[in-house]
């Protein structure tokens, strides 16, 4: 048995993805032999988020409490250095696996009321490969019988195959920063030009460079997409993670935090978000769902537009 549980290989073209039964999270994808992320082995569990799922809320919220409906709710503290509830409910437990064929599979969970959080969500995960890269769709759907609040995010390490992400380029989309405390708590914002968070034209990352940042006020494409690109100058490999209108906010990690001193900025953590973090708490974004209401939700990752094809 492994860790993450049952693997789920995708396969189409020269692409490949695997997700795992726990969490429902994405331990890998390639193209060819090249990772587009920095991933995990299969007897590994999936540190510092690798991959994980952010539901019912992404990030923090500050002393695991907030107050909704004019009812009080503890959150367990699952960050007690910092004493916040982080990343939501779902990342450690058992999705069920629902339709699937050779490129795409579709994780599901309910999830149960339980102490802070005394509501009912129907998730599903869907992965699917196709001619440009991965697409992740996220869909809940409030089951019960009361309104609840709800926010989701992803928090996939992106790598452009450099052993660090110091000499790498990075584009990315942000036009406002969120700056926090020594809780990683949101404090307030502000614009990032002329910052060292400006990214939205590609520059080199450098070493002295620390993300552990949210953003907001993202530009966006034609399409409606966000997009965070990360490239390597020399090697000429890219990957870029795209989000819908869905998730108006973004949270970058450069890894300095990360436990494991081996595991440092070998990869971005490129995290979309629904709402701000402490969202719980500020509102920054939260999403109520009325019974029976869904929220949907997509993102992707693709790889350099020499490599989409195969």
């Amino acid at each position: 048995m492994f860790p993450t549980g049952e693997q789920i290989e995708l396969r189409h073209l020269d692409q490949r993805a695997l997700v795992v039964e726990v969490g429902g999270g994405l331990r890998d994808y390639r193209i060819g032999e090249r990772a587009l992320l920095d991933g995990y082995g299969e007897r590994e569990m999936a540190t510092s988020g690798r991959g994980q799922c952010l539901i019912p809320w992404p990030n923090r919220v500050r002393d695991g409490s907030y107050e909704f409906a004019g009812e009080r709710h503890q959150l367990p503290l699952t960050e007690p250095d910092k004493r916040n509830a982080i990343h939501g409910l779902v990342r450690w437990v058992n999705w069920r696996v629902g339709d699937r064929d050779e490129r795409r599979v579709r994780m599901e969970y309910l999830l149960h009321p339980q102490d802070g959080y005394p509501f009912t969500l129907a998730l599903a995960l869907d992965y699917e490969l196709g001619e440009d890269g991965l697409t992740v769709r996220t869909s809940a759907t409030n089951a019960g019988e009361e309104p609840c609040p709800f926010g989701a995010g992803a928090h996939p390490y992106l790598t452009a195959g450099t052993e660090t992400i110091d000499s790498c380029t990075l584009r990315a989309p942000g036009s406002t920063r969120l700056t926090s405390d020594d809780r990683a708590i949101p404090a307030g914002s502000e614009p990032v030009e002329g910052s060292e968070y400006d990214f939205r034209v590609a520059r080199e990352i450098g070493g002295a460079t620390q993300l552990d940042t949210g953003f907001s006020d993202l530009e966006r494409d034609g399409d409606g997409r966000a997009r965070v690109e990360l490239t390597d100058p020399d090697g000429g490999a890219a990957v870029s993670l795209w989000q819908d209108e869905s998730y108006p906010y973004l949270m970058l990690f450069t890894g300095d935090a990360i436990p494991a001193p081996d595991r440092r900025r070998r990869g971005l953590a490129v995290e979309p978000m629904t709402c701000a973090p402490n969202a719980f708490q500020s509102g920054a974004g939260l999403i109520t769902l009325q019974p029976g209401e869904t929220f949907t939700g997509a993102w992707g990752i693709s790889p350099s537009a020499t490599e989409r094809h195969g």
